[in-house]
C-alpha cells in the first residue's frame, strides 16, 4: 500500500513539473495576461532611437496597457523564439501631433544656466511631481514656444522584436 502511495505521489510531481516547463514559454503563445520579455530595437524615419541590446529585454504583462497599443495587438499570438518586423502608426503609438500642446513660456522660468535653442530638450513637472520631457520648437526674444507632445508623437514607429520569454 505505502509504494503505491509514493509511486501516486511522484507521477502527480512529475505532471506537475511538465506544466511548469510549459507555463514557462515552451509553447506558449502571447495572451492576455503573459508575463511577457522580448528584445527589440525601434527605428523611427530610418534613425535607430532606442533599443534593448545592452540593456536586457523588455518585459511587461500583456493586455495591462504597459506598452503602446499597436505593439501590445502586433505581439499577441507570438511564441518564444519568434522574431517580428512590427510598423506602429502614430495613431497607435502616441498619437498625432496635438497642436494645443505647444505653449508660450518666459524665458525666466527657465534654467538661467543653458541659452535656450530650438530642439533643446528640458524637464517639466506636474503638481504631482512626475517629470516629463518638453522641447523647445522656437525661441523669441523673451519667451520660448515649449512642445508638451510626446517626442514621438506623430510619428510612425518600427519595431524588430524578438520574443525571450513567456510566463
Amino acid at each position: 500500500m505505502k509504494n503505491i502511495f509514493i509511486t501516486s505521489v511522484i507521477l502527480s510531481f512529475c505532471f506537475i513539473g511538465v506544466n511548469t516547463a510549459t507555463m514557462e514559454g515552451a509553447d506558449m503563445s502571447i495572451q492576455g495576461g503573459s508575463k511577457v520579455s522580448f528584445d527589440y530595437t525601434l527605428t523611427v524615419d530610418g534613425e535607430v532611437v532606442d533599443s534593448s541590446e545592452g540593456r536586457g529585454p523588455m518585459e511587461y504583462v500583456h493586455g495591462q496597457g504597459q506598452i503602446i497599443p499597436g505593439l501590445a495587438k502586433q505581439l499577441e499570438g507570438l511564441k518564444v523564439g519568434d522574431e517580428k518586423k512590427v510598423v506602429v502608426s502614430a495613431e497607435e503609438a502616441y498619437g498625432p501631433v496635438n497642436p494645443n500642446a505647444f505653449q508660450e513660456i518666459d524665458k525666466s522660468a527657465l534654467p538661467q544656466d543653458q541659452e535656450p535653442k530650438v530642439g533643446m530638450v528640458l524637464q517639466a513637472q506636474t503638481p504631482e511631481g512626475q517629470v516629463f520631457p518638453v522641447r523647445i520648437s522656437e525661441v523669441k526674444d523673451n519667451t520660448v514656444m515649449v512642445d508638451f507632445n510626446h517626442p514621438l508623437a506623430g510619428k510612425t514607429l518600427n519595431f524588430d522584436v524578438k520574443i525571450v520569454s513567456i510566463q
